[in-house]
């Protein structure tokens, strides 16, 4: 049978062929496309901003309990925002005026919990993109009546980059990064010179980045960064890693590490006045 099962009406001109795709052009991935809860956070926030750039991180696929999920559906649209570089955040009035902390990368969201818990008068915007671990946070945060914790969804470096004001920071987090251990991985750890420059103009003058972790080399890196950066000065006297803070919480995964002998560094270094 030569004839369509759905002929095309009289008078009306045929409906042109789809554009064929551009050559070279990026076509994201299903899972990054496929919200898995269409009120929470994205699958891929920032895709309309997609650059061909090294990141220090890999979203992981992972399963989400029916309460965290629970949270994201119940909590995202006042707790939770996605990292789109789309608009600037206005910092004093998503957290009614206190001093913001950032926090890059925070797991299951328990330290950032108990965190917010004994310091109220900070605010934490703790950036992650493990599902499973923003739907724990919010849920935490909730269980807990915490007002001081907003979550946020993508990539930290865009963040800043584009959606954070000049010197609007109090202090920046990163406890734990990935270490990338294998030589010609190390490109893509976060704690380079351009992420500290970057850090740099988003810190208020004073203001402190920390740093922990368990991997040796990794937290020799870092310090030989830091203190070679002309925007940054060592609060520890001597030069070296300082001792654990007492605001920072002792983790699970901190635990671990020293159950197996692992030794965790802490590093922390202010933001010069100049």
């Amino acid at each position: 049978m030569s004839e369509s099962l759905n002929p095309q009406p009289p008078g009306l001109p045929e409906a042109a062929p789809a554009p064929a795709p551009e050559a070279n052009a990026y076509v994201p991935p299903k899972w990054r496309t496929e919200p898995r809860f269409p009120d929470g956070p994205s699958p891929d926030p920032a895709g309309s901003h997609h650059e061909r750039r090294i990141r220090s991180f890999q979203p992981r696929r992972s399963r989400v309990t029916t309460g965290q999920g629970e949270a994201l559906k119940r909590l995202w649209g006042t707790w939770g925002l996605d990292i789109d570089g789309h608009e600037v955040i206005d910092l004093k009035t998503l957290f009614d005026g206190l001093p913001v902390v950032l926090e890059i990368g925070f797991g299951m969201g328990e330290a950032t919990a108990q965190m917010a818990a004994a310091d109220p008068s900070t605010g934490i915007l703790a950036v992650d993109v493990h599902t499973p671990g923003q739907g724990n946070l919010l849920a935490l945060a909730e269980r807990n009546g915490l007002t001081n914790v907003r979550v946020a969804n993508g990539d930290a470096i865009i963040l800043l980059r584009e959606m954070l004001p000049p010197e609007s920071l109090a202090g920046i987090r990163v406890y734990f990064p990935d270490p990338w251990p294998k030589a010609r991985h190390h490109k893509r750890r976060l704690i380079q010179p351009e992420f500290l420059t970057l850090a740099a103009t988003r810190l208020a003058p004073g203001g402190v980045l920390h740093c922990a972790t368990d991997w040796e080399p990794y937290a020799e890196q870092m310090l030989e960064v830091l203190t070679a950066h002309p925007d940054f000065e060592n609060l520890q006297a001597d030069g070296g890693y300082s001792p654990r803070p007492d605001f920072r919480p002792l983790t699970r995964f901190e635990g671990q590490g020293l159950d197996k002998g692992h030794v965790v560094h802490d590093l922390l270094f202010r933001r010069t006045e100049n």
